[in-house]
């Protein structure tokens, strides 16, 4: 009998499994403590809007059919908001699925990615998952370095991928490099650009993926319902490209990969400009308290134009981690994205901030980093 090793495509041995941010019940059940709040994920701390709220359980009602494979009613208003046909939209399990979706698509076995480092990990896994190969572009300021992801580019090369704001360092590409980057592209590379965090940036001259995809050009853009929208726990991505890109995708996509509930929290979710608008802010004048505070701790930060701020301990991000999960913070430590005296923590409610802040000069004071001051008033 062959063993499971045997048994398994090769592709499989060069995967590392993902590292979600820890699950509060999970830190509760390991510490036997309460009061813990999550920091770790980027996720959304207002909860999801009312409206979507009312509308997933109007959807429950109903949970005995199986949902609309045709994502209907949401193609439709996403159609008529962005100004695209219908056919230029495919949707996901999360923008998460998608980005494996497109990899099945389009990467064979020897086929080349250019990937910067660090960025979203899942970008590497779909490819490697799919017999391609990556070819990893470093970082330069926490910035991506788009003249070096155009000279990583060869003959092989079938996708670059571009997140911007970037996940896990939160800046955002000068917009004229962007476009000068998207002017240069060979014609024989797909450019995968996603835009998880858009709704957080300041910059009214960041540029609009679907302009793009308008012109022409060869890309999907991705975008999700999970961040700014709150709807991380119901998967909700879209993908937005040229019908003949997304038509192949969705060929490979599962009938029923988004589920009722979700398509309508979604639908109303879009809907409800005062709940975006509301999140936002909150989340601006939470950027400002933190840079305040860690300021006051004379700690450095990388600004960011996402829901989350990148800091630099100049320690152990594992052992800070550890010592925070202890005072019912977590977070999360970035030697997971190879920046090991960083910590990656999500912008929360005002509470939660303070929370962190209290905690992390508690953390710090007791490893002995006298040089910093413990902050939190």
């Amino acid at each position: 009998m062959k063993t499971a090793l045997e048994l398994i495509r090769e592709e499989i041995l060069s995967l590392t499994p993902y590292i979600p941010g820890k699950h509060i019940k999970a830190v509760e059940a390991e510490l036997g403590i309460t009061g813990i709040i999550k920091m770790a994920s980027n996720e959304n701390p207002l909860g999801p809007s009312p409206k979507a709220l009312e509308a997933a359980i109007n959807a429950m009602r109903e949970s005995n059919f199986y949902p609309d494979p045709d994502c209907t009613y949401l193609r439709d208003a996403l159609s008529e908001r962005l100004g695209i046909s219908r056919e230029q939209l495919v949707f996901g399990n999360g923008a998460h699925e998608l980005i494996f979706l497109i990899a099945a698509t389009y990467i064979d076995k020897g086929d080349e990615a250019v990937i910067p480092e660090p960025t979203f990990g899942e970008y590497a896994a779909a490819v490697k998952l799919n017999g391609g190969v990556v070819k990893s572009v470093p970082l330069v300021n926490f910035t991506l370095d788009l003249e070096a992801c155009l000279a990583a580019i060869s003959k092989k090369t079938k996708l670059v991928f571009i997140c911007n704001p970037n996940n896990p360092t939160g800046t955002l590409l000068d917009a004229k490099v962007l476009r000068n980057f998207m002017e240069r592209v060979p014609g024989h590379v797909l450019v995968i650009y996603d835009e998880a965090y858009r709704e957080y940036i300041d910059d009214p001259d960041y540029p609009d993926g679907v302009e793009w995809v308008k012109q022409g050009k060869n890309v999907l853009v991705l975008r999700t319902f999970s961040k700014a929208y709150s709807l991380a726990g119901l998967r909700v991505g879209y993908g937005i490209g040229r019908d003949d890109l997304i038509d192949y995708v969705g060929r490979v996509r599962q009938v029923f990969n988004v589920d009722s509930i979700a398509q309508a929290a979604a639908v109303a979710s879009l809907g409800d400009v005062e709940y975006i608008r509301d999140s936002i802010e909150q989340n601006r004048q939470g950027r400002e308290y933190l840079y305040r505070a860690l300021d006051g701790m004379h700690l450095d930060y990388v600004p960011t134009e996402a829901n989350f701020l990148l800091v630099n301990i100049r320690g152990d991000s594992k052992q800070v981690f550890q010592e925070l999960m202890k005072e019912g913070v977590i977070v999360r430590p970035a030697f997971i994205f190879g920046l090991p005296n960083y910590l990656r923590v999500s912008i929360g409610t005002p509470e939660q901030n303070r929370k962190f802040i209290r905690a992390l000069g508690k953390v710090m004071a007791m490893l002995n980093y006298d040089r910093y001051v413990a902050a939190g008033k």
